[in-house]
């Protein structure tokens, strides 16, 4: 797959195929990747927790919220949920909390998705996980600051990316369940 189909293939995905499970080798290797991104100050205070156990993720998927440019669906669709996350967590022991990690967290979020589009996965990068539960859960010690869920899986959306139109960027579905992702045009974003 060359870069620009595996950027076009990692779109996000809200429903699951979950007899595909990710083993926890899959999960380390999205992680090896991440550690190989640029850091700010090569600080790297990030870490990540794995979750591919049926307990955690059943308890973790309750942490979350999903596509909330599509209220009226719930999703993931019962029977249909992820069959892994990783956790990104800030430590303050490495580094104190502060905006530029920030950065770090998305650059290795990006990566690991990038990775699980080559591995014929798709994920969803939820930034509404409820942070205090998730410590409580998963047993997280305080340094561990919980700032984005990815949730991993064989996905079943069919997703298009189309031109947004009259400045309209919210995401939609039609009748076939085909999932809409209005994008700016090329001409618009370009200063």
């Amino acid at each position: 797959m060359n870069y620009k189909e595996l950027v076009y293939s990692s779109r996000t995905n809200r429903s699951f195929d979950e007899s595909r499970t990710i083993s926890r080798e899959e999960l380390v290797a999205l992680v090896d990747l991440a550690r190989h991104t640029p850091a700010a100050m090569n600080m790297q205070p990030l870490k990540f927790r794995l979750i591919y156990v049926k307990e955690e993720l059943d308890k973790t998927l309750a942490t979350t919220a999903w596509g909330g440019a599509l209220p009226e669906l719930k999703l993931p669709p019962d029977g249909h949920a992820p069959t892994a996350y990783i956790i990104i967590c800030h430590d303050t022991n490495v580094a104190e909390d502060s905006p530029m990690f920030f950065i770090d967290v998305g650059i290795v979020a990006q990566t690991m998705m990038l990775g699980a589009a080559d591995m014929g996965l798709r994920g969803c990068i939820l930034g509404s996980a409820k942070a205090d539960e998730l410590k409580k859960i998963l047993g997280l010690s305080d340094n561990l600051l919980p700032r984005l869920t990815i949730a991993l899986g064989k996905g079943e959306d069919k997703v298009e990316i189309v031109d947004a139109k009259d400045g309209n960027i919210k995401y939609f579905r039609d009748g076939n369940n085909t999932h809409f992702v209005p994008k700016r045009t090329l001409e618009e974003i370009i200063i």
